[in-house]
């Protein structure tokens, strides 16, 4: 059985300039047709072709134009409004037979601005007290793994009768308009 490929001057040059536009050794494959993937990468090698300039070919595209959707992040709350839209040029996959084909698509992106509603929030130091000298008038919300040595309680003071101080209490007791928008 002959393994060779027949690599003629004109497939030779079309290889050169596939690979320089940053395809993939599959995807030169399936443009070239009739030759494999590592048929196409030991001819690279025995080129010494230098490495592409970027991933993603410049293959006609045909994928839907879809905006870029920004997620806000869920550390604090925040308010999330898009300001303006902008044109962003991605590097997409599309299947093409067996293989992946990488193209690039533009797609209108919208710059996430976030505003935050508690811009004061002072987060208290704690004093690590442990079990054992927690009183009527201390705050009672744990610190750390139960089941490791260093396990303790805040231990700031607790107005009135609550068992957490007032930066806990925020954590501890939400109202319930708050809970029904978080779920």
């Amino acid at each position: 059985m002959d393994n060779s490929v027949n690599w003629t001057d004109e497939r030779v040059e079309r290889l050169k300039k596939l690979w320089s536009e940053g395809l993939s050794a599959s995807q030169i494959a399936a443009q070239l047709g009739g030759v494999s993937r590592n048929a196409v990468i030991g001819k690279v090698h025995r080129l010494n072709l230098p490495g592409r300039a970027k991933s993603g070919g410049a293959a006609p595209s045909r994928a839907p134009k879809r905006p870029a959707v920004a997620q806000p992040t869920a550390a604090r709350p925040a308010q999330t409004s898009f300001a303006q839209q902008r044109p962003v040029t991605r590097t997409v996959a599309r299947p093409a037979g067996a293989t992946m084909l990488k193209e690039e698509v533009e797609m209108d992106a919208m710059e996430v601005v976030e505003t935050s509603s508690d811009n004061n929030v002072v987060v208290p130091i704690f004093r690590r007290v442990p079990l054992i000298r927690l009183t009527e008038r201390t705050c009672k919300w744990p610190l750390g793994d139960p089941l490791k040595e260093d396990f303790c309680f805040c231990g700031n003071d607790s107005p009135d009768t609550s068992p957490y101080c007032t930066f806990h209490q925020r954590l501890a007791y939400q109202p319930s308009a708050e809970r029904r928008r978080v779920r």
